[in-house]
């Protein structure tokens, strides 16, 4: 390559773990937790919205789905944006969506103000996550990539808890309202986020933004030494990846695209099933409701576990068997809670259920991230994001209509293991010849047979 011209892509994949790293780390951790918190609080406040509001439990999973909607737009809708804007400038339009409605939630007076309210909050909040995750994808160093976007996603689990925490202390005594207020504090955050957060990189390199690259690669790799004529490049191919959306089902990758549609789908069909029914499921299977409710905190235990294990084990070996293996055998652990077992192995089959499910969502994010080049990225994550989330209204239905029909306890979790089957298969048919990694990998070996075929003449 020219001497002049400096590979963005090779700075970032061969850097050290350095200051900088642990800031994007730090403030994309922040940034999951608080839109974890947005989304949980829902939950918190249900029981008293229920009572003020006198709404019945149909009504009450009406609103619910308000979020989970206006997720769907969101990831769809900010993801392809910030490939035209740049991933700062989104993630920070989204926080200012998701703080600012939810604060707002706290002075709704009607379900049907709240129901807004919650729509539009959950634009930002399912905008922000494949921002936020092509974001850490695209600074972290290769070697460790997956383990750093699986643990700051953790910070969505930790949202989650804190919000449940902070209900059960301050709920009680000041009401459902003080959840909303305190959503706020995202928002009075975004000049300290305009501060700190870096741009993309690669957007950056891709709009010849060269002094900015600079400052920052100085900061990633402290020991390159760069001239002033150096001209910063990107080792992906972009030709034809100028639409976005288009650019999903080209160069080879309309096989793929599906499959990870699939696997979302069906992965997020598991995870709410399994997070607003596994209790009555096990109530029904007669353990007390005390037990149901640790076997949810073993679920989400699991999940982390199943996270950053599954992160560290995709940096060994490639997150497509990791997945394919993680759904393969969550399927089986769901389809022998169907049968009595002893309590230590029944929290250790659910645990396997959680890593299966929320771990595999979490990794998910990050196989889709590494899988499309920088220009779609976030159009990529956006939509597989998107499509999921139908998979996330759709669970919790489908479960409760599965129970009215008064089946075996078998085989509801025979039924509910069957999605893990199908997003298994689909993890394994994804191909790893049109992904980022791939074509680098063609490319690499065309410049080696060239350089032989130069070589073998000059001799």
């Amino acid at each position: 390559m020219d001497s002049n011209k400096l590979n963005i892509n090779t700075v970032v994949d061969n850097a050290k773990f350095t200051s900088f790293h642990w800031g994007v780390l730090i403030w994309c951790l922040l940034i999951i937790i608080f839109d974890g918190y947005d989304l949980v609080i829902y939950g918190v406040a249900l029981p008293l919205l229920m009572q003020e509001w006198g709404l019945s439990a149909v009504q009450a999973g009406l609103l619910a789905s308000t979020a989970l909607f206006g997720m769907m737009f969101g990831a769809m809708s900010f993801g392809t944006l910030s490939d035209k804007i740049g991933r700062k400038k989104t993630i920070m339009i989204c926080v200012a969506i998701f703080s600012g409605f939810t604060f707002c939630g706290g002075f709704a007076t009607t379900p049907v103000e709240f129901g807004i309210l919650r729509f539009l909050a959950g634009l930002g909040i399912g905008g922000v996550m494949p921002n936020v995750v092509a974001l850490m994808t695209e600074y972290a160093p290769k070697r460790i990539r997956s383990t750093l976007v699986a643990l700051m996603f953790s910070g969505y689990a930790i949202g989650g808890m804190t919000s449940a925490l902070l209900g059960a202390w301050l709920v009680v005594d000041y009401g459902w309202k003080i959840m909303f207020y305190i959503a706020c504090i995202p928002f009075l955050a975004l000049p300290l986020l305009w501060k700190f957060l870096p741009e993309s990189l690669m957007f950056l390199t891709k709009k010849g933004e060269a002094e900015q690259v600079h400052k920052i690669v100085q900061k990633i790799a402290p020991e390159q030494k760069i001239a002033s004529e150096t001209k910063f490049v990107l080792n992906e191919v972009t030709v034809g990846d100028e639409a976005p959306l288009r650019a999903l089902f080209q160069q080879g990758r309309t096989l793929s695209t599906i499959m990870f549609w699939v696997a979302f789908f069906m992965c997020l069909l598991m995870v709410y099933a399994l997070g607003s029914w596994l209790p009555k499921l096990m109530i029904q299977a007669g353990y007390s409701l005390g037990a149901s409710m640790l076997f949810l905190f073993a679920l989400n235990i699991g999940g982390m576990v199943g996270a950053i294990g599954g992160g560290v084990l995709s940096d060994r070996f490639h997150l497509k068997p990791v997945l394919t293996t993680m759904f393969a055998v969550g399927a089986i652990a769901l389809i022998l809670l169907g049968f009595n077992s002893p309590q230590a192995v029944l929290y250790t089959l659910i645990a396997i259920a959680g890593a299966a499910t929320i771990g595999s969502q979490i990794l998910l994010y990050t196989f889709v991230a590494q899988f499309y080049p920088t220009a779609v990225r976030s159009t990529g994550m956006g939509w597989a994001s998107g499509i999921g989330r139908i998979g996330a209204i759709v669970g919790p239905v489908l479960t409760g209509a599965l129970l009215t029909l008064h089946l075996p306890h078998q085989m509801n979790f025979l039924v509910i293991a069957i999605p893990g089957i199908i997003a298994a298969i689909a993890i394994y048919m994804v191909s790893l010849r049109a992904s980022v990694d791939g074509v680098n990998a063609v490319k690499e070996q065309v410049h080696t047979e060239k350089n032989n075929l130069v070589n073998n003449l000059t001799n």
